[in-house]
C-alpha cells in the first residue's frame, strides 16, 4: 500500500484499489500542455467522433478493445460500457448510460478496477472527445462522478489510449503523449507523428520492456521508442523502420515486445520486424485483393499471429515454424518471372475462418486446450462472439458462438 504523496497542487483523492496490481495512492494535478485535473461534469458540445473500426455502429457498439493479456475485452457503446471475461465468456461488469453517457473509447488496465474512458456517440455525459477520464470502480461514492478520479484534457480529439502498469499513452491525430500512471501522473514524453487519423499505436505490457510503436514521419514507416532508456523531454523517436510503401494501417507488438507486426493501407501483406535489430523477419500474405485490416494479434508465446479485415476473414499464420504456412502452387514450379516472384515467395495463412463481412471485429488467441490444438477468438461489433480451434495441419473448426450483448452481468466488476 502506497502512502500519501506530497501535494503541490490539486486536491487529494481517495486511494484506489487496483485489482490484481494492488497499487493505490492519492492523485494530484500536474502541469503541462495536456493538464491532468480533477473531474467535474461538463456541458457536452457536439463534435465529430472518429470510430475505432466502423462508421456505422451495430447494436450501439462504437469500439472494442482487448485488455493487455487478451483475457478480457471492453465494449464502448451508445448505452455506456460493458466489460467481459473471454474464457469462459461472461459479463464482469457494466457502466450504464445514466452513469457515463455514450462512450467512444474504453481501455482497461489489465483486470483492475481502473478504466480509461473517452466520450463519444450521440450523448456523452461528462466531456467532449478531447478528454480522457479515469474511472476507479473500487472508489466509494453514490454519484458516478465520485468514481472519476483523473481527467487528461486536450485541445484536439483523443483517438486512442493505451495503458500499462506504470504509464498511460494518449494518441491524438498528430501527437502522442506519455504520462506516468496511476500515481501522481506527470507528462514524461511528447512525440510528433505523421497524420494518424486512426490513432495507431501499441504499447508493450511487459515488465521487462517499455516499448512504444507508432507511425513515423515518413510514409509507411514505424517509430520505436524504448520508454525506459529514452530521456524525458525527447521529441522524436530514435529508431525508424521503413515497413511499407503506403501508409501504415495496423500495428501490433508481441507480449515481450521483441517483434512488431504491421500492415499498410493496401492490406495484402503483413510484415514482421525484430524490434532490436530492426530487420525484417518474415512477410505474410493475407490475400491479393486490397483490404482494411482491423486487428493484428500475436499468440501469448508468439508462435502464431492472427489478423482480421473487412473481407470478413480471420487469418491465422505460423511464426515459430513458418513451414506450416501455405505457399503458392507456383512455388513448386521453380524459377518464375520477376513480376510474380514476390507473390510466389509469399507465405499464406495456415488456417482461416469467416465472420460477418459487414461487421468489424477484433481477434486474439485463446487458452491452449492441448499441445497441438490452439484457439482464436473473434469479437464483432454486431455483438457476436466466435471461437475457432485449429491444428498445425491447418484444420480449423468452430467451437463456440454466442451473442455477448445478450449475456447478463455475472459478477461485480
Amino acid at each position: 500500500m502506497l502512502g500519501p504523496l506530497p501535494l503541490s497542487e490539486g486536491k487529494s483523492l481517495s486511494p484506489a484499489r487496483l485489482g490484481f496490481l494492488r497499487q493505490s495512492g492519492p492523485r494530484t494535478a500536474s502541469p503541462g500542455d495536456a493538464p491532468v485535473t480533477r473531474v467535474a461534469p461538463k456541458t457536452w458540445k457536439p463534435g465529430k467522433q472518429s470510430w475505432t473500426m466502423t462508421q456505422q455502429p451495430l447494436r450501439g457498439v462504437t469500439s472494442l478493445r482487448f485488455n493487455q493479456d487478451q483475457s478480457c475485452f471492453c465494449c464502448a457503446m451508445e448505452t455506456g460500457v460493458r466489460i467481459y471475461n473471454v474464457e469462459p465468456l461472461m459479463e464482469k461488469g457494466h457502466l450504464d448510460h445514466e452513469q457515463v453517457g455514450s462512450m467512444g473509447l474504453v481501455e482497461m488496465l489489465h483486470r483492475s478496477n481502473l478504466l480509461a474512458l473517452v466520450g463519444g456517440g450521440s450523448s456523452p455525459k461528462f466531456s467532449e472527445i478531447s478528454a480522457v477520464l479515469i474511472w476507479d470502480d473500487a472508489r466509494e461514492g453514490k454519484d458516478s462522478k465520485d468514481k472519476l478520479v483523473l481527467e487528461f484534457t486536450f485541445t484536439k480529439p483523443v483517438l486512442a489510449v493505451r495503458m500499462r502498469h506504470d504509464k498511460i499513452v494518449i494518441v491524438l491525430r498528430n501527437r502522442i503523449y506519455v504520462y506516468s500512471f496511476p500515481d501522481n501522473p506527470r507528462k514524461l514524453f511528447e512525440f510528433d507523428t505523421r497524420d494518424n487519423p486512426k490513432g495507431l499505436c501499441d504499447l508493450c505490457p511487459s515488465l521487462e520492456k517499455q516499448l512504444l510503436v507508432f507511425p513515423g514521419h515518413k510514409c509507411g514507416s514505424l517509430q520505436l521508442v524504448d520508454l525506459a532508456s529514452t530521456k524525458p523531454g525527447t521529441s522524436s523517436a530514435p529508431f525508424t523502420i521503413n515497413a511499407h510503401q503506403s501508409d501504415v494501417a495496423c500495428v501490433s507488438l508481441n507480449q515481450p515486445g521483441t517483434v512488431v507486426a504491421s500492415a499498410s493501407q493496401k492490406g495484402t501483406l503483413i510484415r514482421l520486424f525484430d524490434t532490436q535489430s530492426k530487420e525484417k523477419l518474415v512477410e505474410l500474405r493475407r490475400g491479393t485483393d486490397p483490404a482494411t485490416l482491423y486487428c493484428i494479434n500475436f499468440s501469448h508465446d508468439s508462435s502464431f499471429l492472427c489478423a482480421s479485415s473487412d473481407k470478413g476473414t480471420v487469418h491465422i499464420f505460423a511464426l515459430k515454424d513458418t513451414r506450416l504456412n501455405r505457399r503458392s502452387a507456383l512455388a513448386r514450379v521453380g524459377k518464375v518471372g520477376p513480376m510474380i516472384g514476390q507473390y510466389v515467395d509469399s507465405q499464406w495463412s495456415l488456417a482461416s475462418f469467416t465472420v460477418p463481412a459487414e461487421s468489424a471485429c477484433i481477434c486474439a488467441f485463446g487458452r491452449n486446450t492441448s499441445k497441438n490444438v490452439n484457439s482464436v477468438i473473434a469479437i464483432c461489433v454486431d455483438g457476436t462472439f466466435h471461437k475457432y480451434v485449429f491444428t498445425p495441419d491447418g484444420n480449423c473448426n468452430r467451437e463456440a458462438f454466442d451473442v455477448y450483448l445478450d449475456i447478463c452481468d455475472d459478477d461485480d466488476f
